[in-house]
C-alpha cells in the first residue's frame, strides 16, 4: 500500500477479541502483576469490582490483530515513529468481546526520507456493549511516490 492509495477518513476493522479469566491472569501475571489482574477473589475488592485484564494487554491484542490484518491484506507498511495519547476509558472485564479499529487522521509527505510518507492514525476498541474502552494516536511510515 502507498500513501496514494489511504484516505482520510479510511477505517480498518481490524477484527474482535475475547478477554478469558485465564488469558487475563497469564498476561497480568508476566508483565502487570496487580491484583486486580491476577487474582478474582482480590479483584472484587478492588476499585474495578472485579478481574480485569491489563491496559498493556488491551494494547498489545490491537497489535496482533493490526500485524494479522496488514498481513493478510499485504499491506504492511514501513517504521512507526511510535504511538501517543494512550487512553484505557473503561475496564475490560473476563468475558468482554472487544472490536478494535484504525483510522486515518491525517497523511503527508515526508521531506525528509524521500519515497516515503506518514499516515496517522486513531485507533480504538469497543466492548460489545458499543462503549469506547481503548484509544490511541499512532503514525506509521509508508511508501510513496511513484
Amino acid at each position: 500500500m502507498r500513501l496514494e492509495d489511504i484516505e482520510i477518513g479510511d477505517v480498518a476493522v481490524l477484527g474482535t477479541h475475547t478477554f478469558t479469566e485465564a488469558e487475563i491472569i497469564r498476561f497480568a501475571t508476566a508483565f502487570d502483576p496487580q491484583l486486580f489482574h491476577t487474582d478474582p477473589h482480590a479483584a472484587v475488592q478492588s476499585h474495578f469490582g472485579a478481574l480485569c485484564a491489563s491496559g498493556w494487554h488491551t494494547c498489545c491484542i490491537w497489535m496482533r490483530l493490526t500485524v494479522d490484518y496488514s498481513r493478510a491484506r499485504d499491506t504492511l507498511a514501513g517504521i512507526s515513529p511510535g504511538l501517543r495519547a494512550i487512553r484505557w476509558l473503561k475496564p475490560v472485564y473476563a468475558g468482554d468481546t472487544l472490536a478494535y479499529f484504525n483510522e486515518v487522521s491525517a497523511k503527508r509527505i515526508l521531506r525528509s526520507r524521500p519515497g516515503w510518507g506518514i499516515i496517522e492514525t486513531r485507533s480504538t476498541a469497543t466492548n460489545q456493549h458499543g462503549e469506547l474502552v481503548f484509544e490511541m494516536e499512532g503514525a506509521v511510515m509508508v511508501p510513496a511516490g511513484g
